[in-house]
């Protein structure tokens, strides 16, 4: 067998193992790359990235921080009231954007810490936006939220399904929950593929790094 051969078999035979532990469960694709020039719009979150990096770490170490922060995809999903909504809607804010559903387990798993962090840090500047993505049996997401006391988090959700798809685009990630910090300016500052304790220690210094203010 030629050399060359020998190498395309073992390349293949590595990604066969990765595949078959679960390692590609949320992509591999990068948020961004070094090569990539800042969008005008996003010029400021290279500042606000400096200063939340330090802080992806402990509960957060596995949030990718955007190299080059780009805008994110403006997400259509229906409010609380049932009427169409968008990410753009929130700019003005940093925007936690989570993608969660009633079947995938870790996404139900790290809601009541989405609902403290939002209970602690949400404001004026700060928001969790948890949008639900399932498409059938609506009236379960809601009543679950009920049911486990999930009470601080406005009720975003998606059955038309068009979320998930441009959030996977965006992102590269594969899998749920995943979540997308996203400036002010609605630009990325960082994504989460995978669940994480958002209620933590850990978790609120990143959100007041990127807020500029001193942790507590």
């Amino acid at each position: 067998m030629m050399p060359g051969a020998k190498a395309t078999l073992a390349a293949g035979a590595v990604v066969a193992v990765l595949i078959a532990g679960g390692l590609a469960v949320y992509g591999t694709r990068p948020t961004g790359g070094n090569s990539e020039a800042v969008a005008e719009p996003c010029r400021g979150a290279v500042e606000t990235i400096a200063r939340l990096a330090p802080h992806a770490r402990g509960e957060v170490a596995a949030l990718e921080v955007s190299k080059v922060p780009r805008p994110a995809p403006d997400l259509v999903f229906k409010g609380p009231d049932g009427a169409d909504r968008s990410l753009a809607q929130l700019q003005g804010r940093l925007a936690l954007v989570n993608l969660w559903a009633t079947w995938c387990a870790p996404c139900k798993a790290e809601m009541p810490a989405l609902d403290r962090l939002e209970q602690t840090l949400g404001g004026t500047d700060f928001t969790v936006a948890a949008i639900n993505v399932d498409t059938r049996n609506l009236e379960k997401p809601p009543q679950w939220l009920k049911e486990n006391g999930i009470t601080n988090l406005a009720y975003y959700a998606d059955p038309g399904g068009r979320v998930l798809p441009a959030m996977q685009k965006a992102t590269g990630s594969l899998g749920l929950p995943t979540t997308m910090l996203v400036d002010a300016k609605g630009c990325i500052l960082g994504v989460m593929k995978g669940p994480a304790d958002w209620g933590s220690e850990d978790a609120k210094r990143l959100i007041r790094g990127a807020l500029g203010r001193a942790p507590d």
